[in-house]
């Protein structure tokens, strides 16, 4: 086992590592930027360096900084948590070539994954079913009018080296298509500096269904059910649950065997989440694969009893998958997360600033993962990610009881946050009978902030 690891990110998930860290009797280095200097990442942590100014590319994204740390703090190891480097295929292949382990998938994986469509026929040559679209990166405004005439309208062009809603445009039309197509290669181009883009079948009200993997070294993947994440806002995660309300346990059997035939394939390692869209007859079709640990990563942990960060650093450090389980995977109960984000409820606009007073929930079945603090700051040069809370019950019913009363005492003053929209969604009858899909926020926002 590693003697000491570096965290190569801030905020919650970088204190969640560190608690799957202590645990395992592992010393930690946190990493900070100078707007990070009193973040409680960098207090509960063994050693702490600062690697720059508040820009994250001058900080949390200089590779040769985050190396530099985990040099001079003779760190065995590095834990990119998600966001920033974590999928950064570059980032871990330096991690190899100077000696240090990276806590993820190989570059290789994470390369091959990272371009949308070269993971798209992976999968497909494994049997997990795709959406129709165009094989390779368009290469013009003629192959895409080609593609999209022969699987028929409305198609979404999408980056193939992006995500987050960046570089996506749903096309109507054949006449709309070449300037919807150039929109989304300069968007794409700016956001990840590959104006790749690709083509594929639209479906309109989708839900959002992902799978949580996580493979040894010696060549064993394990599938630890599903999480649905349909309900979204602007292509953004908002609500989070284990397992999805609609899957039978047919099709979550069916795509477990096939995931895993697919990862054994490509030799996938560590912790992976694979998406899916789910249509209107309940057909999943695979959309991507996210190479690292994902933000709500908790509700899974919650209804397996797995810890899914403690079960990275054990696979990275040579353990195998049958030690570190303990057993068959088991669903118990259900978990809803919620994303806390300092942002107005209603225009969903960032909201930076103190915290001027703060009270968070508790009680038997309630989890809150955050590096939030009275008196501390949310920055404006990072993502608006206050907290996450997450809740257990035996069942949806008692899950979503139980996710009411935590927002109701979840108190943060000084900063508008997503609370209030989350409260009222949790008493929406459409949320509490399951019958969602990815438009459920675009659709029923007026009517849920009038209550």
């Amino acid at each position: 086992m590693f003697q000491k690891i570096l965290i190569a990110n801030r905020g919650e998930i970088a204190l969640r590592v560190i608690c799957a860290a202590k645990d395992l009797g592992i010393k930690t280095v946190a990493v900070y930027s100078e707007a990070d200097r009193h973040s409680l990442h960098v207090r509960f942590a063994d050693e702490a360096v600062c690697i720059g100014p508040a820009k994250s590319a001058r900080s949390y994204l200089d590779i040769p900084s985050v190396i530099s740390a985990a040099e001079i703090t003779n760190a065995e190891a590095i834990h990119p948590g998600y966001g920033f480097l974590s999928e950064n295929d570059r980032f871990a292949e330096v991690c190899g070539m100077s000696g240090i382990k990276f806590i993820g998938p190989t570059p290789e994986v994470t390369r091959m994954m990272g371009l949308k469509q070269k993971a798209r026929q992976v999968m497909k040559e494994a049997g997990v079913p795709v959406l129709p679209g165009s094989p390779e990166a368009l290469t013009s405004a003629e192959e895409a009018l080609d593609y999209a005439a022969k699987i028929g309208y409305p198609v979404i062009l999408k980056a193939a080296a992006g995500g987050g809603g960046r570089g996506m445009r749903v096309v109507h039309s054949a006449e709309e298509l070449p300037n919807l197509l150039a929109q989304a290669q300069n968007e794409a181009g700016a956001a990840f500096t590959v104006p790749d883009i690709y083509l594929e079948k639209y479906i309109g009200a989708p839900r959002h269904i992902e799978f949580q993997v996580l493979a040894d070294e010696h060549g064993n993947v394990e599938v630890l059910g599903e999480r649905e994440c349909s309900i979204q806002r602007r292509h953004q995660k908002l609500i989070e649950e284990a397992p999805s309300p609609v899957m039978s346990p047919q099709l979550r059997e069916e795509t477990i065997a096939a995931l895993k035939k697919a990862l054994k394939a490509i030799g996938y390692r560590n912790a992976g989440t694979v998406e899916f869209l789910m249509d209107e007859q309940g057909k999943l079709y695979f959309i991507e694969v996210n190479a690292r640990i994902q933000v709500e990563h908790p509700v899974t942990e919650m209804i397996t009893g797995i810890d899914l960060v403690k079960s990275q650093i054990r696979i990275a450090a040579g353990e195998r998958l049958e030690d570190i389980l303990e057993g068959p995977i088991r669903l118990n109960g259900h978990a809803i997360e919620c994303r806390i984000n300092a942002e107005h409820p209603e225009t969903f606009a960032p909201c930076p600033g103190k915290i001027t007073g703060l009270n968070l929930p508790g009680g038997i079945g309630v989890r809150v993962d955050t590096a939030v603090y009275t008196d501390g700051v949310i920055p404006p040069y990072y993502d608006s990610l206050v907290a996450k809370l997450i809740v257990h019950g035996r069942d949806r019913t008692e899950a979503i009881a139980r996710m009411k009363r935590a927002l109701d005492m979840f108190v943060v003053e000084g900063i508008y946050t997503s609370i209030p929209l989350q409260r009222k969604i949790m008493d929406d009858e459409d949320f509490a009978s399951g019958n969602f899909d990815t438009t459920f926020i675009a659709r029923k926002l007026a009517s849920i902030q009038k209550h």
